[in-house]
């Protein structure tokens, strides 16, 4: 991952297919499809149309908690919660050809899924956000800074991902400590025009890749 990944939910304007395409539109190409609260039927139905959306776009589709419908949609790969599927488990059903990624909150997070052989984490809460239930502390740019550091010093080279509640005025000090992406929903989805937004958005993160 190397970027902006859209964290796919549903608002009061959008479903999580609208708010999928609108991010599709502006030239996003790593989706993440998260669904806390549906049944698993829900997620495969969603998800399957989802995958063929990102598949017109020639798009990147993971799938938030669940390695089984990752495996049956052939999605790109799947995101782990801290109380999901232990990342090792889920590589031993869906093999070497799926992105694994998990979610951390500090460099001892990271060590552990490092270890289970992840491909990426998404590392965050960056500040408090309304999207996600049970939040863990808030990291901030310092907080960031200084688990790469840690990363950097023990060889740890994954791809990390800045997440929860992230707005276009934070990316430039968020960039600049490391990360390699972007996730982001809620800016996007409030925005006017999304599409615009995510164009925007896009074009200065890439302004700070490394």
């Amino acid at each position: 991952m190397n970027g902006l990944l859209f964290i796919a939910h549903q608002t009061e304007r959008y479903s999580y297919l609208q708010s999928i395409e609108l991010a599709l539109k502006g030239g996003c190409k790593e989706v993440q499809l998260r669904m806390k609260d549906a049944s698993i039927e829900e997620l495969l139905f969603v998800g399957k149309q989802a995958k063929q959306l990102c598949d017109t776009y020639n798009a990147k589709l993971y799938i938030d908690d669940h390695a089984e419908v990752c495996k049956k949609l052939n999605a790109t790969g799947v995101h782990l919660g801290k109380n999901d599927m232990p990342p090792s488990q889920a590589r031993e059903l869906l093999g070497d050809n799926y992105i694994i990624g998990g979610t951390t909150n500090t460099f001892e997070d990271i060590i552990h899924l490092y270890k289970q052989g992840v491909n990426y984490v998404g590392l965050g809460p960056f500040r408090f956000t309304t999207t996600k239930k049970n939040l863990s502390p808030v990291l901030g740019v310092a907080g960031y800074a200084s688990i790469i550091h840690s990363c950097r010093e023990a060889g740890i080279n994954l791809p990390i991902i800045a997440i929860g509640g992230i707005t276009e005025a934070d990316i430039p000090a968020i960039m600049e400590t490391g990360v390699s992406t972007i996730a982001i929903s809620s800016s996007i989805l409030t925005a006017t025009d999304p599409v615009s937004e995510t164009k925007k958005l896009i074009k200065l993160i890439d302004t700070y890749k490394r």
